[in-house]
């Protein structure tokens, strides 16, 4: 799994009816700075506004996902969703000038391929996982479905699917990693019963359907009148009935292809809790109400846990997102006062960075002889430099700026920090910036420690002004 945040290149444009409005949209996927995350864009909408893909934007779930925002709908996300999460894309624009994305040919191989050739660019910021930290269930009994999500240090998916149907009956599909989802998954278009159909259609709903984007198993005796109406529903001179139980002899792509779109739909609809996932996830018969209820329990059980454990997680085997190199380049200190060696995350509102605390610093000669502890100004003014990393993170070119104290709220040393202590800084922002004033909160850890934090301002000036 990529560990940096990831964008495309350049922008590139599909398009297509979709499938239930009917309507023929042009979609646009366009690049987007870290943490913007995947949303949608209605232009045209007075005042083009963007729907967040987030599984609380979810207001309908007939036949696909639906999320709307600030008044503005998008119908049917889960395709492009899945899409964008098989190419581990993080940051994304889509720009649609209609409600509903094209369902070109059902599936989600179109999305990665217009994505491919726009091409994937690895970004400066570490992606924000979501590391389920124990088994959390759904279950829905009258239904028989049952879907779970268990610790993983990867992204598993694991799907059974039952009908009762002599055509389907059981199908089984997983997928292993998620660099196998263009492969494996990706090429599985959406599918439905013959007897959904009449139904679906008197409901308003599959105006763009056609036999080319979607698989119909016809799972009873049919007349000829009845295949005659059919080719009249989708304006087709014939249509015929394989052997197999298939409409109009579509050849499936696998033999266990509705049983991978439903894992392909899993993937999209959970890709609305909004981080990248590390978990094995277990469904059984998993459909969109049951894939976004449980998404809803993962997303709240991702919240409470990111409100009871404030301390930054730290993996010192990752790569930085900012080295001391980097860190050089942007703050003027220098020894013996630069004191912070990597910067591990870094977003618009929140920085985490690192000191290690040895022996060899020079202010244990005298702070104190044959007692050394880390004086407690030295770890503010580290906090602080944390801190400028975050506001000069604001403008365009870092090097041509200072950054100045202004004052220090609410300090509070909570305990001693010593020779081979890691020191953990995290600073967020408690209000926007402001006329170049920065407000944040600062915090140090060792460990699960708490050992000092404080309320810091800081401006930020211009070099030479």
């Amino acid at each position: 799994m990529n560990i940096k945040q990831h964008t495309i290149k350049k922008s590139i444009t599909l398009s297509g009816v979709g499938l239930h409005t009917g309507v023929r949209a042009n979609m646009t996927f366009l690049p987007a700075k870290p943490n913007h995350g995947i949303k949608f864009q209605r232009i045209d909408i007075e005042g083009h506004p963007t729907v967040d893909a987030d599984v609380d934007n979810v207001v309908d779930l007939s036949r696909g996902t639906t999320i709307e925002q600030s008044g503005a709908r998008v119908n049917t996300v889960e395709h492009v969703m899945a899409a964008l999460t098989g190419l581990e894309l993080d940051n994304v624009l889509i720009q649609l000038d209609g409600p509903e994305p094209p369902i070109m040919d059902g599936s989600s191989i179109q999305f990665i391929n217009a994505l491919k050739e726009a091409g994937v660019e690895e970004q400066n910021a570490l992606r924000n996982f979501f590391e389920v930290p124990e088994g959390i269930f759904y279950r829905e009994p009258g239904r028989q479905v049952e879907i779970a999500a268990l610790p993983l240090d990867d992204y598993r998916v694991t799907v059974m699917v039952d009908y009762n149907s002599p055509v389907l009956g059981s199908q089984h599909a997983s997928l292993n990693k998620i660099s196998d989802f263009e492969e494996e998954i990706a090429h599985s278009r959406t599918f439905c019963f013959l007897h959904e159909l009449e139904m679906l259609h008197k409901q308003g709903l599959i105006r763009g359907g056609d036999l080319n984007n979607a698989i119909v198993v016809v799972d009873r005796v049919i007349k000829d009148e009845e295949l005659q109406e059919l080719a009249s529903l989708f304006n087709k001179p014939k249509v015929e009935v394989r052997k197999e139980g298939i409409l109009n002899n579509v050849e499936l792509r696998y033999s266990n292809e509705p049983a991978r779109h439903k894992l392909l739909d899993l993937v999209g609809d959970l890709a609305l809790v909004g981080r990248p996932l590390k978990a094995q996830i277990l469904a059984a018969r998993p459909g969109h109400a049951a894939n976004i209820a449980f998404a809803k329990k993962l997303k709240k059980m991702m919240n409470d846990f990111s409100r009871n454990n404030n301390i930054p997680a730290y993996n010192p085997t990752l790569p930085p997102v900012l080295d001391i190199n980097q860190i050089s380049k942007m703050l003027p200190h220098r020894y013996p006062f630069q004191l912070v060696d990597k910067i591990f995350h870094l977003d618009e509102s929140t920085v985490a960075g690192v000191k290690n605390v040895t022996i060899n610093e020079p202010f244990f000669q005298g702070h104190f002889p044959g007692n050394p502890v880390m004086p407690g100004v030295l770890q503010i003014e580290a906090m602080a430099q944390t801190g400028g990393i975050l506001v000069l993170n604001t403008v365009p070119d870092p090097e041509n700026y200072w950054t100045y104290f202004l004052g220090i709220d609410n300090c509070r040393f909570r305990k001693m920090v010593m020779p081979g202590d890691t020191l953990i800084f995290k600073c967020e922002l408690l209000a926007p910036i402001k006329r170049g004033i920065a407000k944040m909160k600062g915090y140090a850890y060792v460990g699960n420690t708490l050992v000092s934090e404080a309320e810091l301002s800081a401006s930020i000036v211009r070099k030479n002004s």
